[in-house]
């Protein structure tokens, strides 16, 4: 009997909270964006399911409710972790990820033009390497940052030990994956701003990664030809790789009035446009049905089309509300590391969140980030729950860290 009743307690709701501690607003997040998630999705791949799978429309469901399920189990072992550790492997870590990145670009899986990918085999599970990247990169960067604070404005014992790392992992990602690389070095230089970093060298390296951008656009506008709303026939030296890629969307989106828009584009502005204040209505959407990757890149705008101005405006609350929390930890965490570590991977999200939005209301080109939490399974999934459970464990070490004071006080007063 003691035994049914110790189990019971376990799985009871004072149980529960016992074993997940940390920030309960950030998990109340986790399980919001789960169950949005889980209904877009649901909605977005309906059709897609229905003829994939001889009217099977539960197939992609019950593949998101796994993927969420693993997902919570992740960021629960993650959150139960000291965070201390992930300092001590952080410098491993970033070591595989660089012998990573660069089997990716040799011999990765190609998919649309990229080498983005490496295939783990048994599992057929296709892993972004750059998302280990990111979260090896943010690391090894926060145990750097903690542990030159004393030298920190120093241009060779304090920025330069933190720019190396940033500029090998960033090059590496450039070339499959040029704006994950250019949000992943905007995340790094914000870290490294909040990290008293002194302003003149990150203002020095953005004039640097502004000359090639220029450069990017400068060529966009020569080799477009305003008259026929298309890229002239570019040179040999700029068809190598995915420049031509870079250039057609840069292009798409200096010129959205006179060119042609991409399919997906377009697809996307009548999606915005039929969702209106309140929407179409859940399971409503109709442009599912044409838009390229709903489920994934333009899940924002089938929210939009079904849940209207209210319900997008609801999901950009809760990632700010996210950010604040992340925010609020990073300012009661008395170590560096955690503190920098939560920051670090809070930015990450949030912006990759907000870039996904704009490139779906058409306010920023089309870069291929998915909406964290929301949009369907896979890799970069998991890597979310990954890097949300290392901050709730941030989280609960703060939280301890506040119990054991409160004897003190008393004892004080």
């Amino acid at each position: 009997m003691s035994q049914i009743a110790n189990i019971s307690s376990k799985f009871s709701p004072a149980g529960l909270r016992d074993k997940t501690r940390g920030d309960k607003v950030i998990w109340a997040i986790v399980v919001v964006l789960s169950l949005v998630s889980l209904l877009v999705v649901y909605s977005a791949t309906n059709s897609l399911a229905y003829k994939l799978y001889k009217g099977n429309t539960f197939v992609y469901l019950f593949k998101q409710i796994a993927f969420i399920t693993l997902g919570i189990i992740i960021v629960y072992f993650a959150h139960r972790v000291n965070y201390t550790i992930y300092s001590r492997v952080a410098k491993m870590l970033f070591y595989i990820s660089i012998v990573l990145l660069i089997y990716t670009l040799f011999f990765g899986a190609k998919i649309n033009d990229g080498s983005r990918w490496i295939k783990l085999p048994i599992i057929n599970l296709t892993v972004q390497t750059s998302d280990i990247a990111k979260l090896a990169l943010f690391m090894y960067l926060s145990r750097l940052l903690s542990k030159k604070q004393d030298v920190i404005k120093d241009f060779k014992k304090g920025f330069l030990p933190l720019m190396m790392p940033i500029v090998i992992i960033c090059g590496l990602i450039a070339p499959a994956n040029l704006s994950t690389a250019l949000l992943t070095g905007a995340t790094s230089m914000l870290l490294l701003f909040i990290g008293r970093v002194s302003f003149k060298h990150i203002a020095l390296v953005g004039a640097a990664v502004a000359v090639p951008v220029i450069i990017l656009i400068a060529i966009a506008g020569a080799y477009y030809d305003k008259a026929e709303g298309k890229t002239k026939e570019l040179p040999a030296v700029l068809s190598a790789g995915r420049i031509p890629t870079w250039i057609k969307r840069v292009q798409d989106f200096m010129y959205a009035e006179k060119s042609e828009a991409p399919y997906q584009v377009l697809q996307a502005k009548i999606a915005v446009a039929k969702g209106g204040m309140f929407g179409l209505g859940p399971g409503n959407s109709e442009q599912r049905n044409f838009l390229p990757h709903p489920y994934s890149d333009y899940i924002y705008a089938i929210i939009i089309e079904e849940y209207g101005l209210i319900g997008a405006s609801f999901i950009v609350f809760i990632y700010m509300v996210f950010l604040f929390r992340s925010i609020r930890l990073f300012r009661k965490c008395p170590y560096a590391f955690g503190a920098f570590l939560a920051l670090a991977l809070s930015f990450t999200l949030v912006i990759q969140a907000m870039t996904n939005m704009a490139v779906n209301v058409g306010l920023f080109p089309v870069t291929g980030v998915t909406l964290p939490l929301v949009s369907m399974g896979g890799s970069s999934f998991l890597f979310t729950c990954l890097a949300i459970g290392i901050i709730l464990s941030v989280a609960r070490n703060v939280e301890d860290a506040e119990g054991s004071l409160e004897p003190a006080k008393e004892e004080l007063a």
